[in-house]
């Protein structure tokens, strides 16, 4: 592993660099909500932790396989998004697209030699616009439907890069108090005031958070490893600190 491999943040020109992109990309990304730096310096500096370049990745994925991206915000702003069952979609369609290239070379190597019929059908790309078509509609139907989706859509779509980024911001500042308690009971009455403003916060920047809502993302932030790791940014255990917290607050609802 080389030296560039083995670090933990990278300046937005260096993350840029080992993806293959523009840092315009990068910052265009930002100002969409599809990607924010970990962490930006009272001098201006962006940097891009480890969660932030698997959260690039993601993205990268989509457009390769020819997501747009308007397409790919609608998906990764899913409130049920899971990257697993993600990648294992875009592992679907990347075979698809070898079996395609495959076929693609086969018939090449056969008019080269001068074999074979024509087969423009090799150019069909029916089937992988069909499960792209699928993934990006079943969002819709899983999530799009439902008054909080509607409700975030409504929020966000005024939001600017200076709104995303106090948002972010405030969201980091209640994570960051999570860490600092994260040592104690779950049903402790300090930790319990934060499960009360989290819940607060996600209903005043982007839908209301009923407690079942709340049950589902206090779930989610352990079950995900990208959400696990993003959250424990601001200390490892926060976000199984946040998991506990909510479930039992939910418990005490009880949901």
């Amino acid at each position: 592993m080389t030296q560039q491999e083995n670090r933990r943040e990278w300046l937005i020109g260096e993350a840029a660099q080992r993806a293959g992109v523009s840092v315009r990309a990068m910052r265009h990304y930002d100002q969409l909500g599809l990607l924010a730096p970990s962490r930006v310096t009272h001098a201006g500096y962006r940097y891009y932790d480890e969660a932030a370049m698997l959260r690039l990745e993601q993205i990268l994925y989509f457009k390769e396989l020819g997501f747009s991206l308007e397409e790919i915000h609608a998906i990764m702003s899913d409130g049920g998004y899971d990257a697993k069952e993600a990648m294992r979609r875009q592992r679907a369609l990347l075979v698809l697209q070898r079996e395609r290239i495959d076929a693609m070379i086969a018939r090449l190597d056969e008019a080269v030699r001068g074999e074979g019929k024509a087969k423009p059908e090799v150019f069909n790309m029916k089937d992988i616009e069909t499960m792209k078509a699928q993934y990006a509609q079943e969002v819709k139907e899983r999530w799009g439907g439902t008054q909080a989706y509607a409700q975030s859509e409504k929020k966000t779509a005024a939001y600017g890069k200076a709104d995303w980024q106090n948002v972010q911001a405030g969201m980091t500042a209640l994570m960051e108090q999570f860490a600092a308690v994260r040592d104690l009971p779950a049903e402790d009455r300090a930790v319990q005031a934060l499960v009360h403003d989290w819940k607060a916060y996600i209903t005043a920047n982007f839908y209301e958070c009923t407690d079942e809502i709340l049950k589902g993302l206090g779930q989610m932030y352990t079950a995900d490893e990208r959400f696990m790791a993003n959250i424990d940014r601001c200390g490892e255990g926060t976000a199984a600190c946040m998991s506990r917290a909510i479930a039992a607050y939910c418990k005490e609802k009880g949901v």
